[in-house]
């Protein structure tokens, strides 16, 4: 039976469960209606942790997205108009919210259906799964939940056994009490005339024998009660010790992982929701264990035995603070890392979070956070548990903040919304490092107490490392730092060492990563374009992909040392044309019309076996932030002869005076983008609609792109199209039924040695003409008067 069927049929606590599964991150709706392809997808074939089965996962968001709008299409009558319109909305939602990072749906579905599996089974008492759905996180849950629950009945067991303990106990003390009033009768027996005596002190002996006997007899049994108790606190705290181990060991360092590779792009590390639940039930178990084992003190202070039991006791309580200190400790992490380029005398943001806040009622004496810079060396220190005499490696303004609880999420934290690095103190560098290299932390501390004052911690955090920087320019290079820390460093480093080589595969993850994230964009690069930055990197010419699989490539390689015969290095370059697509050319990337990673000669290789016409777009070899067009055309010197001509490279600065698929719309040479799609075809969506006449006696400016050797007639004013006058490349001169000398005379063909165009020129000329446009029109066509 399918799962949601048996899953609908649940009551009290498990179906509120069920339900609480259910938000605006998954609408219950969505899973109502698409129950049977939901249990049909294969989402444990998805490995969560590998970045590269982000496409798996964006192909079921966008079959979920469709299915979602198909059962909407269906929908009729009036009813079926409300649900239309709901589910609708809900694929729009779903796109939203999962568009950027499709492993976080796989995950959250996952959860829904392990979790429903998990109440139908429990429910029905059955200890076959349902449906064959147990993944590998789905398992791992399960144990974590499993154990819990051990936890929960041996603590259990314990407080029963301590409650019979205090009551044997208890009932012990009164037939103490009564074999002490026996002996103070026997005692007073002394004063009585001797055959008194001898009548009632045989009596008094015999029970003073019994009740002796059963006294001595049931300190044997409380003994062995202790003996048993403690036995039971110790494998409860074995279990203890296991079980945060592998939440704050394992998940909570995975979390922490994701939240590092989130830093470069990857998919957003993921609430804190279940580890702060599991964080909690930790804090609550080990609570109660602990009041278990003072209680268990108390008794045995009350009524002290001979034997083992108190060193036992101190044991136990030495090795349960020991737990609590780490949970609490660990639990005190960074949930919004501060940015990890940081420029001075500029705002930035941090939060910070103790996951067992609210559990151990942290909130009722609030504590205060403070935030302090130090430098890599004073963080190994802290580490070490050095005496850093609170040094500090600059000055951070608004550093203090006071923890909230957060009654509706139950949440602890501190939001520090208005930090600001005021000054830096840079250490000594070591060789060739820039202080871009240099790497600080944002080391967050504060103390609070539990259990009225039992338990006072000082607890630390470090974010993740900080590049400091002063000046904008300084940003690409800090970027790299971060970059190549956030990719490779290893769970438990000392601060903050990196492997100085890392392979090329390794290398190709980290700035895929970083590229899709910087372009938004689902396109990332494919191997043609690994190679081609393999071929850059390492100054190759070898196609194939394997060739590169076991290079290695050093820091120094990848942003230290210049590319040959450039002043640029390997990361300068991609960083560029990074900015350059993020800025100007994401919608082009994203519908496949920048080849880019693409050189001259293969370029060239490419456009020779295509009609003239055909060009294609590819980053600039040498220039940072580039891209260039290339096509195929006659060559103007030797008649038959075809030949492919280059553009010399946009830039920023040329895309903020006019857009590149304007720019392509302005050269009617260009006819087919490679292979052989209509230019238009491609671009004319993105094309600038045409100017609106003149106004009020002025004419609006408009600058086209105008290559001269290729340039053509000009249109007919008459066709109601804005006018232009392109200059033909050829010395002679063309004949124009006016000449209002609006170009200066140009003899000299504006190509470079290289056959490419110098775009500075012919835009000085656009200039002119901008400039002469602004003018009245009487002033330059003896129009009306302005």
């Amino acid at each position: 039976m399918a799962v949601w069927i048996q899953a609908q049929q649940l009551q009290g606590d498990a179906l509120h469960q069920m339900q609480s599964l259910y938000g605006q991150h998954f609408p219950i709706e969505v899973r109502h209606y698409l129950s049977q392809w939901i249990e049909g997808q294969l989402w444990d074939a998805i490995d969560l942790e590998n970045p590269q089965e982000e496409f798996k996962a964006k192909r079921l968001l966008d079959s979920l997205i469709q299915e979602l709008q198909n059962k909407a299409e269906h929908q009729v009558g009036e009813d079926g108009f409300l649900l239309k319109i709901k589910l609708g909305h809900y694929a729009s939602q779903l796109k939203s919210t999962y568009d950027r990072c499709p492993l976080e749906l796989v995950r959250c579905i996952k959860h829904i259906l392990y979790t429903e599996q998990r109440l139908v089974r429990e429910a029905t008492n059955s200890s076959s799964p349902v449906g064959g759905m147990m993944d590998s996180m789905s398992q791992k849950y399960q144990q974590i939940n499993q154990a819990f629950e051990e936890l929960r009945l041996l603590t259990q067991d314990t407080e029963n056994d301590l409650r019979k303990l205090q009551h044997n106990q208890e009932y012990f003390i009164i037939q103490y009490q009564e074999s002490l009033r026996i002996q103070a009768q026997l005692t007073s027996l002394a004063a009585l005339p001797p055959a008194d005596r001898q009548l009632r002190e045989p009596a008094l002996l015999s029970k003073r024998a019994t009740v002796e006997a059963w006294l001595t007899r049931e300190a044997n049994t409380l003994q062995k009660y202790r003996l048993d108790l403690a036995e039971k606190h110790q494998k409860t705290l074995q279990l203890l010790r296991k079980q945060q181990t592998i939440i704050l060991d394992d998940e909570l360092i995975q979390w922490k992982r994701r939240q590092q590779l989130a830093g470069n792009g990857g998919p957003p590390e993921g609430g804190l929701d279940i580890l702060q639940s599991w964080c909690e039930k930790l804090a609550e178990t080990i609570w109660q264990n602990r009041q278990q084992i003072r209680r268990a003190e108390h008794l045995r202070q009350q009524l002290p035995i001979p034997g083992p039991i108190e060193e036992l006791l101190n044991e136990l309580n030495s090795t349960i603070t020991d737990i609590i200190s780490a949970l609490v400790t660990s639990t005190f992490i960074i949930e919004k890392q501060p940015p990890q380029v940081l420029k001075t005398q500029t705002k930035f943001a941090a939060t910070v979070r103790l996951l067992v806040g609210g559990k151990l009622n942290v909130h009722m004496n609030p504590p205060q956070v403070k935030a302090t810079i130090i430098s890599e060396q004073q963080a190994k220190a802290l580490l070490k548990n050095e005496n850093t005499r609170n040094d500090s490696s600059g000055e951070i303004l608004n550093n203090n903040c006071v923890m909230e609880y957060h009654q509706t999420t139950g949440t602890l934290s501190a939001h520090f919304r208005n930090m600001s690095l005021k000054r830096i103190k840079r250490s000594d560098r070591r060789g060739a490092e820039s202080v871009t290299e240099e790497k600080f932390t944002i080391l967050f501390e504060s103390q609070f107490s539990v259990g009225g004052n039992e338990l006072v911690f000082q607890v630390k955090t470090l974010s993740l490392p900080v590049v400091v920087i002063v000046h904008g320019s300084q940003d690409n290079n800090a970027t790299a730092t971060v970059l190549w820390d956030n990719a490779f460093a290893e769970p438990g480093r000392v601060p903050f060492l990196v492997p100085d080589k890392v392979l090329w595969p390794q290398l190709c993850d980290a700035i895929n990563m970083k590229y899709k994230a910087e372009v938004q964009s689902n396109r990332g690069l494919s191997e043609e374009n690994l190679v081609f930055l393999a071929q850059k990197a390492f100054s190759s010419s070898s196609n194939n992909p394997e060739d590169y699989r076991n290079m290695t490539m050093t820091w120094s390689q990848f942003n230290r040392e210049s590319l040959p015969g450039r002043s640029f290095t390997f990361w300068q370059w991609f960083d560029g044309v990074m900015e350059l697509t993020k800025k100007h050319l994401k919608p082009h990337w994203n519908d496949g019309a920048i080849l880019g990673f693409v050189n001259k000669q293969q370029a060239q290789d490419m456009l020779m076996s295509k009609p003239n016409g055909t060009f294609l777009l590819r980053f600039s070899d040498s220039e940072i932030g580039g891209i260039t067009i290339a096509w195929v055309a006659e060559n103007p010197n030797k008649a038959g002869e075809r030949m492919v001509w280059n553009l010399m490279p946009y830039t920023t600065k040329d895309f903020s005076i006019r857009s590149l698929a304007d720019r392509i719309s302005d050269l009617n040479h260009l006819l087919f983008l490679y292979p052989d799609r209509p230019k238009d075809e491609v671009f004319s969506k993105y094309y600038t609609p045409p100017l609106s006449k003149a106004v009020d006696g002025y004419v609006k400016p408009q600058i086209k792109q105008v290559v001269p050797e290729f340039a053509t007639a000009n249109p007919d004013p008459a066709s109601g199209n804005p006018t232009y006058m392109d200059h033909g490349a050829s010395p002679a001169p063309v004949n124009h039924p006016h000449t209002y000398g609006i170009y200066p005379p140009m003899s000299d063909s504006m190509l470079d040695a290289d056959g490419d165009f110098d775009l500075d020129d012919t835009m000085d000329v656009a200039r002119h003409v901008e400039e002469l446009l602004r003018r009245p029109v009487e002033s330059q066509w003896g129009g009306q008067q302005s």
